[in-house]
């Protein structure tokens, strides 16, 4: 294995996914009160969606925390170790996070050459940036030329997402307070996309069921006409996430070609800051 890929757990891909296209999935940390849990862990020290979710409807202290350096350092010299030449590190938006910052600083330190990627994105997003230089890879293309394709599919790819209240978001800095203030002021439910590596208004409506409305009309949109991949997530919002991802399996059936919509909870870390009631979609153009 001589180019090894290696991505954090915000990317929310499926462990049997990413073990399939040897995937290295560093997890990212959730603190509730004093207690630290790991993002995709087995037994009681991993950090679950309803664990969160749980916290968060309490007004529990929940905040999220990076991998440092050593640790980013430690699995690229193991990939080393294991025959690795060099590693595609492909991360969620450095303006999101600091992962992509400690992978900057591992790669300097590393035994190996290090491309770290910054996707730019959240979610998903990074996830099917990951699959596509995978992809690249298995085509025989080389790191560089893996990173390029990741950057790439990330930035066609869509991320949109309703939240009950902004509130969270507030709380762990990644909206302004005044937009938080706005929306509950006006008892609106918000719309949001990612761009540019940040979050951002999209729309604001009256109702939830106006919101889960136009965010399908907007995925649908996104896909266009051209071949897709759709992932549907939510915290603690089963069943509105179940009957959108079912519409939009119905609608844009001719863009996917025959594959399913992804759908399920959103990771732990991610849904610290959006909060319970949380839908998003992702619309990732092919290559």
């Amino acid at each position: 294995m001589p180019v090894v890929i290696v991505t954090d757990s915000t990317a929310s891909l499926p462990p049997e996914v990413a073990a399939e296209r040897g995937v290295v999935v560093v997890p990212l940390q959730v603190v509730i009160g004093a207690t630290v849990y790991d993002e995709g862990a087995d037994g009681a020290d991993g950090a679950t969606p309803d664990l969160v979710a749980a916290a968060l409807k309490e007004w529990k202290p929940v905040s999220t925390s990076r991998p440092g350096p050593a640790a980013l350092l430690e699995v690229y010299e193991q990939a080393a170790r294991d025959g690795a030449t060099e590693i595609v590190s492909i991360h969620l938006s450095g303006d999101m996070s600091g992962t992509f910052e400690s992978a900057q600083l591992a790669a300097r330190d590393a035994s190996v050459r290090v491309v770290p990627v910054d996707t730019r994105q959240v979610g998903i997003a990074t996830g099917f940036a990951v699959l596509a230089a995978a992809d690249t890879l298995d085509a025989g293309g080389d790191a560089d030329a893996a990173a390029a394709a990741a950057r790439a599919r990330a930035a066609a790819s869509s991320s949109l997402f309703y939240v009950d209240t902004l509130e969270y978001l507030r709380r762990g800095g990644r909206i302004g307070a005044a937009a938080a203030l706005l929306g509950g002021a006006l008892s609106v439910k918000p719309l949001l996309k990612i761009e540019d590596g940040v979050v951002a208004s999209l729309e604001r409506v009256r109702t939830s069921a106006r919101a889960l409305s136009r965010l399908e009309e907007l995925a649908v949109q996104a896909a266009g006409e051209q071949p897709v991949d759709v992932w549907v997530g939510h915290l603690a919002n089963p069943d509105r996430a179940g009957d959108l991802a079912g519409r939009l399996a119905q609608r844009l059936a001719a863009n996917l070609e025959g594959r399913e919509v992804w759908s399920g909870e959103l990771g732990a870390v991610l849904g610290a800051h959006v909060g319970p009631g949380m839908i998003a979609v992702c619309v990732a153009p092919r290559p």
